[in-house]
């Protein structure tokens, strides 16, 4: 029986392990949604609400304006219900017009100025949360592009996504309207508490008694809703995180035919998301009615009393009036920041994944070997070296005594101090190098190889041996754990990061490209190369012929990764962008495995130009590809096993030979 035929007869049993999972999945908080949707306990909120207004320090003159504007409104509202007590006494009994007459003028005038501030408050609040989230959107984008790779190997693009978008979304909207209306109702509260006192402070004492019901009952909600509002952000970060990736893998989930299994994966998560955003919905929707009926209590109780003061003199009638207003008023206030709660705490929970990605260590860059335009007064670049690091002895065509010296140089340091300038020409020396993506497990184990400048160094082996983690560890992507890299005789530990990327360029089997025409694809790799460069670097890539067919030629538009290019053409457009950056170092990781062999023929031609008199270094499965390498690394477990030139390879008759004469396969 073929294993197709094995395969099919086991359809039904997968099928039944479909609807077991199904099952599973769909129910209440069994499906795991991700590393960080369980547990939402907040490290620090009282960090995270400072970090926050730390970013009102650009807009002080809005922040303080739009507080003045919403303290204002809201002392005009209670003036405003003042005003009840002189209009009702100004009618009752005998009619006092010009005491109505004025009252009222005094109504109108504070309506139309708590109308202005209203206004006014709003205004500069909605200006004020707009600049302040495009701030953190900022720092957000800059931070993304500053952060070690390791952090996104432990990151998914959906989770990361959520950040900028949920989390984003959630803050925006509690700093538009619940900032401010917290900031009412605190105002409001004072405010009326103090007309209170002054109308009648046994009457208050009534009112206080519920408040403080009403304060334990906010207290209540408050200690159980913010937990389930953090797991509501969780959950939605972990379900975008499933869709980011569910889009991006279309064509491998219907190859498959795992669209049932990825739905259930969906209903899962999405049912993990329903059952936190249901419980912290529902802590909201209790607070409205719970208040409401104690409000209503409350006001039942002060009118009874109230009425009985008015009979017994003690009390007018529009001054019972006007306390019943304010009695009216004063729950408001709590029921409000009870229920803005439950938004501030979604905004806190979604500001904390912000503000953790923020607070997250960045890629250290510096380094105080800098990279410099010209060597003594000649073309060509150089590395400008402090005296106290030490330039490693017999590195290619380095001669120490030939280095240049120089003293006290103002772009490197401002005290004195004596300078190298060594030539740059890609001299680069792995010795006896260990390195582990993960603390205790080596990927690599004592690697020492060294790449002549102008030498092509190819890697073979298989998946999993090492190949692209060497390459990483030369960009310093990751720094290794032991042993030491020098490049032209300098650890590159001791060179600044964008100085030493600046001279290495990466040609992957995924190809890159971006939104925008296929001109300023290629100028991706030097933004001031001229058009006429650009055109050159496509020649010299074997890409410009097939951007000539093209109905716009280079001003042709790419979206989503070059879509309608073929694999190859893209694969061309990237050796043209490292061809106009004009490297000394390159590196191919693999970048002919997804194409045909003619393709392979058209990108060899473009990839020979573009290596010709530059070190490069050759990730390839393709063994036919690394032929004419001037050395050739065979990688086994993180070690180099063999090495040496085709023709010694063979005669060696060990691995490589065994993969050359079919005998082995790379897996």
């Amino acid at each position: 029986m073929s294993q197709a035929e094995k395969n099919y007869q086991s359809r039904p049993k997968a099928q039944a392990d479909l609807e077991q999972h199904k099952q599973e999945a769909g129910q209440a908080g069994q499906v795991p949604a991700g590393p960080n949707a369980k547990k939402f306990k907040p490290d620090n909120p009282w960090k995270t609400v400072k970090q926050l207004f730390s970013y009102f320090r650009n807009n002080k003159k809005l922040f303080f304006a739009g507080i003045l504007c919403v303290g204002l409104a809201s002392l005009t509202a209670i003036a405003l219900n003042a005003m009840l007590s002189p209009i009702i006494d100004s009618v009752v009994g005998d009619f006092d017009q010009p005491r109505f007459v004025q009252s009222l003028v005094i109504v109108a005038v504070i309506g139309i100025a708590q109308s202005a501030f209203m206004y006014l408050g709003g205004r500069f609040n909605a200006v004020l949360s707009q600049r302040t989230v495009t701030l953190i959107r900022q720092d957000l984008a800059a931070k993304l592009l500053h952060l070690p790779m390791s952090f996104f190997d432990t990151h998914t693009h959906g989770e990361i996504m959520s950040t900028f978008t949920s989390d984003i979304d959630t803050l925006s909207q509690t700093l538009d309207q619940a900032v401010s209306q917290f900031m009412t109702s605190i105002i409001t509260f004072i405010g009326t508490t103090v007309m209170m006192i002054i109308l009648s402070w046994k009457l208050f004492l009534v009112v206080a008694a519920f408040l403080v019901l009403m304060v334990l009952f906010t207290r209540f909600i408050a200690s159980r809703s913010g937990r389930f509002y953090r797991e509501r952000q969780g959950e939605t970060a972990s379900l975008n995180g499933f869709v980011e990736e569910m889009m991006t893998a279309q064509k491998v989930v219907k190859v498959f035919n795992y669209e049932d299994r990825a739905m259930a994966d969906f209903e899962g998560r999405a049912e993990s998301l329903r059952n936190s955003a249901t419980k912290a919905a529902s802590f909201g929707v209790v607070t409205w009615p719970v208040m409401g009926n104690l409000t209503f209590m409350m006001y039942a109780v002060v009118a009874m009393l109230g009425a009985f003061q008015v009979i017994a003199g003690s009390m007018s009638i529009g001054n019972i009036a006007a306390f019943l207003q304010y009695t009216r008023v004063i729950a408001r206030p709590i029921t409000q920041i009870s229920q803005q709660m439950n938004n501030l705490f979604a905004a806190i929970a979604g500001a904390e994944r912000i503000f953790r990605l923020l607070d997250a260590p960045e890629e250290n860059m510096e380094g105080p070997v800098r990279l410099v335009a010209s060597c003594d007064g000649q073309h060509g670049l150089c590395w400008r070296v402090p005296a106290q690091v030490e330039i490693q002895e017999g590195a290619t065509r380095l001669d120490p005594s030939k280095l240049t010296y120089f003293e006290s140089d103002p772009l490197i340091s401002s005290s004195p101090g004596s300078y190298k300038l060594v030539p740059v020409i890609g001299d680069v020396r792995f010795q006896d190098v260990d390195f582990g993506y993960v603390p205790g497990q080596k990927v690599l184990h004592g690697v020492s190889l060294y790449a002549k400048p102008g030498q092509k160094i190819a890697f073979v082996g298989s998946t999993g041996a090492g190949k692209t983690t060497i390459t990483k560890l030369i960009n310093r992507f990751y720094d290794i754990h032991q042993g030491r890299i020098t490049l032209d005789g300098i650890d590159i530990r001791e060179i600044n990061k964008f100085d030493l990327r600046s001279i290495i360029s990466v040609v992957l089997q995924d190809v890159n490209l971006f939104s925008g025409s296929i001109r300023e694809n290629i100028r991706y790799g030097r933004l001031d190369a001229t058009d006429e460069e650009v055109i050159e670097a496509a020649k010299a890539a074997n890409a410009h012929a097939f951007i000539t067919r093209l109905e716009e030629g280079y001003d042709t538009e790419l979206v989503q990764e070059g879509e309608g290019l073929s694999q190859g053409e893209r694969q061309l457009l990237s050796i043209a962008r490292t061809a106009i950056a004009d490297p000394v170092i390159v590196i191919m990781d693999e970048a002919t495995s997804s194409v045909d062999t003619r393709t392979e023929m058209q990108i060899a031609e473009g990839m020979d130009q573009l290596m010709a008199g530059r070190t490069t270094f050759v990730i390839a499965h393709r063994l036919s590809t690394v032929r004419d390498a001037n050395a050739i690394m065979v990688l086994e477990g993180g070690e180099i096993v063999e090495r040496g030139n085709h023709d010694q390879l063979m005669a060696q008759k060990g691995r490589y030979y065994n993969l050359n004469m079919g005998t082995l396969e790379l897996e």
